[in-house]
Parts: C-alpha cells; sequence; structure tokens
C-alpha cells in the first residue's frame, strides 16, 4: 500500500550542469535509481484570486500550507496534495497528505460537478483517503481556491537508505492560463544562468558523511527556493514592468 502521509525534511540547492554531474558519481555508488527514475511532473498550484497562499509562503511563516494537482507525463492519476511546512531553526519538516483520483475525476472538482470526497469515495483504498479528501475540500471551500499555476520540470530520482532520497528537477517551466495537464504552446522558461538544476534531498534523519563531503567538496549550499514562489515573483515583476 502505498505512503499517503510523508513526514520528512527537505532541503534545496541550486546547482550547475558540472556539480550534478560530480554529485552523480558519488550518489550512483551509495544509492539506486528510484522506481519511477526519471519523469516529467506537472504541479497545478491552487490559489485565491489574490494569490493569498503564494504570498504567504513567500514570507516564510512559521506555518505555511499549500494545494496543489499533481500530475506526470503519460500517467491518467491526479494527486492532490497538501503540503504543510513548519519553520525551525535548522530545519523546515515537511508534512504531506494526499489522495489519488484520474484526470477526468480532476476535472469534475474543477468544474464544480463533485467534490473531493464524492470523487475519493469512487476509489477508496484506505478511510484515511476519505479523511484527506474532506481536508481539500475544506481548504478549497473555504479559501475560495482555484488552479492559478501550472510548473513543469524533468525529474531525476534517487533512493538510499534510511529513507534518504535524493531528486534532480531540470528544465524548469511554468504557465498562468491554459491551466491543463497538457502540454500546450505557451509555456515560459524560469532559470537563464547556469544554476539552473534544483537538487533536493529529503530525509528522515542526520544525512550520511559521504552526501554532506560531497556536497562540501562541490561547494553546494542549502537555499531557500519554492518553484512557485520564485515562478510567481517573476510573474508580477513582469506585470509591473
Amino acid at each position: 500500500m502505498e505512503n499517503k502521509v510523508f513526514d520528512r525534511i527537505e532541503k534545496k540547492y541550486l546547482i550547475t550542469k558540472e556539480q550534478k554531474r560530480n554529485m552523480l558519481k558519488v550518489v550512483k555508488k551509495n544509492m539506486k535509481e528510484d522506481v519511477y527514475f526519471k519523469s516529467e511532473v506537472f504541479n497545478l498550484y491552487f490559489d485565491t484570486d489574490n494569490y493569498d497562499l503564494i504570498i504567504q509562503s513567500i514570507d516564510q511563516p512559521i506555518f505555511k500550507e499549500k494545494l496543489r494537482a499533481r500530475s506526470y507525463g503519460g500517467y491518467d492519476r491526479v494527486f492532490l496534495e497538501i503540503k504543510t511546512k513548519i519553520r525551525e531553526k535548522d530545519a523546515n519538516p515537511g508534512y504531506k497528505r494526499r489522495v489519488m483520483i484520474t484526470i477526468s475525476d480532476f476535472d469534475e472538482l474543477v468544474n464544480k460537478k463533485a467534490t473531493m470526497l464524492e470523487l475519493a469515495s469512487r476509489s477508496i483504498e484506505t478511510k484515511n483517503d476519505l479523511q484527506i479528501a474532506k481536508e481539500v475540500d475544506y481548504l478549497i471551500e473555504n479559501f475560495d481556491l482555484k488552479p492559478k499555476l501550472l510548473v513543469m520540470y524533468h525529474r531525476e530520482s534517487y533512493q538510499g537508505e534510511n529513507k534518504l532520497r535524493i531528486t534532480f528537477d531540470e528544465k524548469l517551466k511554468y504557465r498562468d492560463n491554459n491551466l491543463s495537464f497538457n502540454k500546450a504552446k505557451g509555456d515560459k522558461i524560469y532559470f537563464k544562468d547556469k544554476r539552473d538544476i534544483i537538487m533536493e534531498v529529503k530525509a528522515h534523519g542526520v544525512l550520511p558523511l559521504w552526501l554532506v563531503s560531497t556536497m562540501s567538496e562541490n561547494k553546494i549550499y542549502p537555499q531557500q527556493f519554492s518553484k512557485v514562489g520564485k515562478i510567481f515573483e517573476k510573474i508580477r515583476k513582469e506585470k509591473h514592468v
């Protein structure tokens, strides 16, 4: 049974292609390719008409929450995910709860033809699915959330011991119109410089020494980088130029 609730530490790093090559030399010796090793990821973020959730996230509050729909290229499923983060001194532990429906069911949700609870009830796996579905419905109804921004990228994933996971996200693009999971014209490229790869390390404890040493040798340091937050800031800046 697939986990529906995740609890982990997440750290992000902006790296160059050369740094990625150096990392992979060591990563491949200590980790293995994930089940879904390479994928094209589509994240559709829900927000208010004023983008209140994204703006709140950019302000780095102690507690923040976001709702997104995630789909993968060539896969007829959508994961509705509630992501929660709590800002702490040395880490930002994240909690993710998600429930899965079909793309056609998702269309019913965004067109208000069915609630998330009704859709989840069609293919329920656990009682937990129904609880998460209720939470999705509450967020949509209470904050009047709608699909507002689509973020796309190519992901390469590795997994190791103690639930260690490392991903490399490249070709970051976005759209703020034509918000479907289908490929379409009008995608905009985010990065314009050499550090155009987002490496993310997800762990349930202390990072292994080989990983810390390799990142130190390659001058790779953690930094705050929210894909949707950075893209929103870029869109806002372009519209006010």
